[in-house]
This record gives structure tokens, C-alpha cells and sequence, in this order.
């Protein structure tokens, strides 16, 4: 079986923050199980270069998008370097090749005629003497009458149109813009309301999404889909590939979601191979990303893949996260409520940040990133729960048995136990469970240190030496397995313990350990001082403007 694993590409205007990276950490913890298992996959994703979010930065603060984009484009890889992120192909919208791809699926489009020609109104700033792109434009939803962008309302998720907002004001000068005649070329959504039913009613049949995206998706789709603008006024972007209409740009909207086929045709010319296999029937399709994302990836890329002849490969699986507040209060870059992960990653273990955003993750509800929880949570349960039971075992091992693990038969009850979690782990991670997954490998993880409890080793090394070696046979059983199925989550401790027992082929199923010495043992994890509570929400104060 193959597996396509799209992760949504964030805009490359600032830095990634706690919400970001909630919603985009399913994709690595799907990559990683998936190659275990033994799978085919292909994950891919990229910065997002090419969007207004980039030219307001750009002129906020006097410099070029471009210098914008490789900034944040260079720090976006480094993070998820350091995050452990495992895309086979991370690339960036402003790339010639996706350029070119794009403008391919364009023409395509308008071969099939999917994509006409209409004369529009459309929104325009007397004072900046330009066409505003929908996010230049701001104003008060015509729904939930909240602020909102031209393209979207972040409270209520209505898809917008510019025309739509009441009390528009032009996000660059301020000044109320007007309404201007022009022509702009027109996907033909509307042609696609039956098959997107049948596809979305099949989905919730099915259980492949989460609630969240069959509620809204079943939302636009009551409302009747309308047909969209696919070219704008923008000053980067892709230009339309038509004599006469270049100086317009193919619309952020259908673009970017045309990058998850333009990365993995990158990547299949790299690496001389062919992503075919990724593009079939066959192949089981995820769409890792945030609740507001959760439109373009149900209803406008099945879309555009129909109006390519590619309908059979619309996304099987919509992985889609709700919202994460901060210290119980929504998240704003603006006012600078946040909690960026550049920051995160120069004081916090890489698996301590996973763990708390998988166990945490706002899977079916919004979810709080709480400081002291985090602090907790790392001493409680990957220090105190995993971190302790890896730790007395293998140094029990280098005190007593002069570091050589015994070659004795696993009981047969804990083959049993252990056999039973790679199905079960297994399943709700392919049905997106990962919080529920998390928690069941602690659940092996307290269930190995009430074990070493109950059988007290320090007493039967004196009293009942023999017994004592099945003893710890098991214990190395147990963390050998443990460290396996918790690689999807904790890449980095996982792969420190592996290497402590010389196991070099990860696997989806039990694993048995080969007599080894080991040597210099050290800690997974250093106890978090519960100060840094105080520290961390000083500094979140200090620096937002709440």
C-alpha cells in the first residue's frame, strides 16, 4: 500500500507558533508509523511564499517579499529539522518548478472547461491606486458581524469575497477603498455540488474525518457552492499562463493546495522515481492541517483533482485540528499571544514538546497550552513514568550484571501484552487517533513500572538470582517495545534507547533484544524546575500587548 501524507504549508510571513505546529505534528507521527509498518510514503509540504500575508510584512518593514520568504522559509526548516520532522520533500511556493506545475493544472482546468472568463467588481483603493488582494481588505463578517478578512472569517470559518465585508477599510492605508469593474478568470465550483456530496456523505459513512471537517464542509454544501475567482491582482504569485493576463496571478486559494502535486512531482524528479503510486486508487491519501484550513482541502482540491481527471485521488483522510488557546486565552500574533517555537526549541527537549502537543491536541475540541502543564506533564510522565522506568532498569543492569542483558525467554504473558498494543496503538493511529494512541503506550509505560514494582528486582538479585534475570529480561522486553511504539511520537528518546540496545531496524511489530553490554547510561530526560513556570508566563505577559 502507498501513503500520501500532505502537510498544510504555513505562510512564510513570521515565525511557526504552538498552533501551527499542533495541527501540522499528526503528518510526522503518520509519516513515522507508516515506514515502520513498512508502507510506502510520501510526506510532503513546504513554506507558503507566495501569499499577501508576505508584501504586507515586506512593506511593514521596508523590504523585499523575497527577503521575507527565505527568512522564514529557512527558520520554518530548521524548526522542524530540529522537531524531527521526517518530509521526504519540503519545498516553497515561489519555486519556478511549482510555478510551473500550477500553471500546467490551470490550463488543464480551462482545456476542461472548468476555468471561464467574467467581467467582476472588484475592490479597489483610490489612495494605493491598486486592485486590493482579499486579504488587503478588512472589515466586519456579513455573518457573525466579527472582524474579518476579505478571504475568511476566523470566528464563524465563512469563506468571503471582498464585496462581502461591511465597513471595508484597505488594510494598507486605512482609507475606505471603492468597487472597480475588471476581468478575472472563474473556477466553475458550482459544477462539482453532486459528486462533493456522494464524496463527503461517503466520508462521514466511513468515519475518515473528524467532526469538524464533515460539519463545515456539510455547511458550504447545504449553502450551495458557488463559483470562484481563480486569478488576482497580486504583486507576487504565480502569473496566469495566458497571452495578455500575465500580469495577473493564479489565486492564492488554488495554488497552494496545487502544491501537494507540484512537491511530489519535485520529488519524484530528484529522486528519479515516479509518484504514480501516490496518485491512485490505491493509495490511502492524508490532509494534515488546522481547523480553518479545512474548506480548501474538502472541497477545493477534490475539486480541482475531478477537474484534472483525478478524482480518484481526492483525500481519503482529513486530519484536522481545532484551535489551541494560550494560558486559557485565543492565540494572537498580532498582540503577540503566543508561544513561537523558535523560542520552545532553545530551552525544551524536542520530545517534550511533541508529547505535550499530541497528548493535548485539540482533536475534537479546542485545547489549552497551560506552562505549568507542560512543566508537569514532562516531569510526571516522560521523566517521571518513561524517562524512570528506561533508567532503573538499564542502570540496574550496568550495576549488577555488569551491563550484559541476559539472554533468558520472555514471559509469555508480557509477549501477549505487548503483541496486543502494536494492533491496537496501530489502528487509532491510522484512524488519526493520536492523543488516544499516546495515551495507550503510557498506559504499557505504567503497566511496565508497576511490574518492576510489584517484582522488586533489588530483592531477588540477593534472594532469588534466577528469577531475578526473567525479571529484567522482561523489563528489556518492555523497553525495547515501548521505545518502538512510541518513535511516531518521541523520535529523539526513542532512538537513544534503540541505540543503547542495538536495535537498528525500526519495525511495527515486537521486537526481541540480542545480549548486549551496555555502556554509559545517561537520563532521557533532565527534571524541569517548576520556577520556569513563573519565568515563562512572565515573559508571555511582558511581551504581549494583551
Amino acid at each position: 500500500m502507498s501513503v500520501f501524507i500532505g502537510g498544510a504549508w504555513p505562510y512564510a510571513n513570521g515565525s511557526l507558533h504552538l498552533g501551527h505546529l499542533s495541527s501540522l505534528l499528526p503528518g510526522d507521527i503518520l509519516a513515522r508509523y507508516y515506514r515502520a509498518k513498512g508502507e510506502k510514503v510520501l510526506y510532503v509540504s513546504g513554506s507558503d511564499c507566495n501569499g499577501t500575508p508576505i508584501t504586507i510584512r515586506a512593506k511593514q518593514e521596508g523590504v523585499s517579499p523575497k527577503e521575507i520568504a527565505d527568512r522564514y522559509h529557512e527558520e520554518f526548516v530548521s524548526c522542524f529539522q530540529q522537531l524531527g520532522f521526517t518530509y521526504d520533500h519540503y519545498t516553497r511556493t515561489d519555486s519556478e518548478y511549482h510555478h510551473k506545475v500550477v500553471q500546467g493544472i490551470f490550463l488543464e482546468l480551462l482545456q476542461n472547461d472548468r476555468i471561464y472568463k467574467k467581467a467582476v467588481e472588484q475592490v479597489f483603493c483610490n489612495t494605493c491606486q491598486q486592485f486590493l488582494p482579499d486579504r488587503y481588505v478588512e472589515g466586519k463578517c456579513p455573518y457573525c458581524e466579527k472582524a474579518a478578512r476579505g478571504d475568511q472569517c476566523d470566528h464563524c470559518s465563512a469563506i468571503l469575497d471582498p464585496l462581502d465585508l461591511k465597513d471595508k477599510l484597505c488594510k494598507l492605508c486605512g482609507d475606505e477603498p471603492t468597487v472597480k469593474q475588471t476581468e478575472h478568470f472563474y473556477f466553475q465550483l458550482s459544477a462539482f455540488q453532486e459528486e462533493l456530496e456522494h464524496y463527503v456523505k461517503e466520508a462521514k459513512e466511513n468515519k475518515r474525518w473528524r467532526d469538524n471537517a464533515i460539519q463545515l464542509t456539510e455547511r458550504y454544501l447545504k449553502e450551495g457552492l458557488k463559483d470562484r475567482g481563480v486569478s488576482r491582482d497580486l504583486p507576487i504569485g504565480v502569473p496566469i499562463p495566458i497571452q495578455g493576463y500575465q500580469d495577473k496571478k493564479i489565486y492564492v486559494w488554488i495554488e497552494a493546495v496545487s502544491g501537494y502535486y507540484s512537491a511530489s512531482k519535485e520529488w519524484a524528479e530528484q529522486n528519479k522515481q515516479s509518484d504514480a503510486p501516490f496518485w491512485s486508487e490505491e493509495t490511502k491519501l492524508y490532509y494534515v492541517h488546522g481547523k480553518d484550513n479545512i474548506p480548501f482541502h474538502s472541497i477545493i482540491w477534490p475539486a480541482i483533482l475531478i477537474g484534472i481527471n483525478k478524482g480518484e485521488s481526492i483525500p481519503t483522510r482529513i486530519v484536522s485540528n481545532e484551535y489551541v488557546t494560550i494560558e486559557r486565552k485565543k492565540l494572537s500574533t498580532s498582540r503577540n499571544w503566543a508561544v513561537w517555537i523558535p523560542d520552545l526549541l532553545k530551552n525544551y527537549h524536542p520530545d517534550s514538546i511533541r508529547y505535550f502537543l499530541t497528548v493535548n491536541a485539540p482533536e475534537s475540541r479546542d485545547a489549552d497550552f497551560s506552562w505549568r502543564e507542560f512543566v508537569y506533564s514532562h516531569n510526571g510522565e516522560l521523566l517521571g513514568a518513561y524517562g524512570n522506568f528506561v533508567n532503573r532498569t538499564l542502570k540496574f543492569v550496568e550495576k549488577y550484571y555488569n551491563g550484559k542483558t541476559s539472554e533468558d525467554n520472555v514471559e509469555r504473558e508480557i509477549i501477549g501484552k505487548v503483541h496486543e498494543q502494536y494492533n491496537f496503538i496501530g489502528e487509532l493511529i491510522e484512524e488519526a487517533k493520536f492523543k488516544q494512541a499516546l495515551e495507550k503506550v503510557f498506559e504499557l509505560v505504567r503497566y511496565a513500572n508497576k511490574y518492576f514494582d510489584t517484582e522488586q528486582p533489588w530483592q531477588k538479585i540477593k534472594e532469588e538470582p534466577k528469577q531475578c534475570d526473567v525479571v529484567i529480561t522482561n523489563c528489556i522486553y518492555l523497553i525495547a517495545n515501548l521505545a518502538q511504539l512510541l518513535q511516531p511520537f518521541l523520535p529523539f528518546s526513542s532512538a537513544e534507547v534503540l541505540s543503547n540496545l542495538q536495535i537498528k531496524n525500526i519495525s511495527w511489530k515486537p521486537v526481541t533484544v540480542s545480549p548486549v553490554q551496555l555502556s554509559d547510561i545517561k537520563p532521557l530526560f533532565e527534571r524541569l524546575d517548576e520556577e520556569l513556570v513563573e519565568q515563562e508566563l512572565s515573559k508571555l505577559k511582558n511581551q504581549s500587548s494583551e
